[in-house]
């Protein structure tokens, strides 16, 4: 099927902006065309983007996933994303990313719920940041829980300039201790 190219180059526009799926009757309405004309379309789009026209297939995919339609990486070229985040300018990690970062590496194996009962707050954002630049790595699923439970990763063992856990520095000198009073005003 030939596409439209203003079809087309719409369809691609919105699907490359989005980070969510978006659904037929969305993508329709924004476009104020038939669903059935963006169905088609999607659908050529997708068999393009998979190299079922005797081309290679691209770097990116359209899947269906969640009710709508999204651009993923292709899971061949997940190695060269990686790298290619590694290897950027390292931007600072934010304070929240910090203390998560520390609770991990003091108590892994450890869960995100478990990491979210010592902070106090929902942790699942910096925990997705975490895992993206590879600075903590998802160890195993709890049978009985379905947790996925977290520990650092070699990367930042390099980047701390350590060879393993065991040269992490003590954390008991920066603990209060358990005899000092809290509440005390000065």
């Amino acid at each position: 099927m030939t596409l439209d190219p203003n079809t087309r180059g719409a369809l691609e526009a919105i699907l490359m902006i989005t980070d969510a799926p978006v659904s037929l009757v969305a993508l329709a309405t924004a476009l104020e065309c038939p669903v059935k004309e963006v169905r088609d379309s999607v659908l050529a789009l997708k068999a393009e983007y998979d190299g079922q026209d005797g081309a290679a297939p691209r770097g990116f995919e359209l899947r269906e996933v969640g009710g709508g339609w999204r651009i993923f990486v292709r899971q061949d070229f997940d190695w060269a994303v990686r790298m290619f985040i590694s290897n950027e300018n390292p931007t600072k990690l934010s304070q929240a990313a910090l203390e998560t970062l520390a609770v991990i590496a003091y108590k892994q194996p450890i869960s995100r719920g478990q990491i979210a009962s010592i902070r106090a707050v929902n942790v699942d954002s910096v925990v997705r940041t975490l895992l993206s630049r590879g600075l903590i790595t998802e160890l195993y699923t709890d049978s009985e829980t379905g947790a996925i439970n977290y520990g650092t990763s070699e990367l930042l063992l390099e980047l701390l300039g350590i060879n393993s856990l065991d040269e992490m520095p003590l954390i008991s000198p920066y603990l209060p201790d358990a005899n000092s009073n809290f509440d005390v005003e000065l």
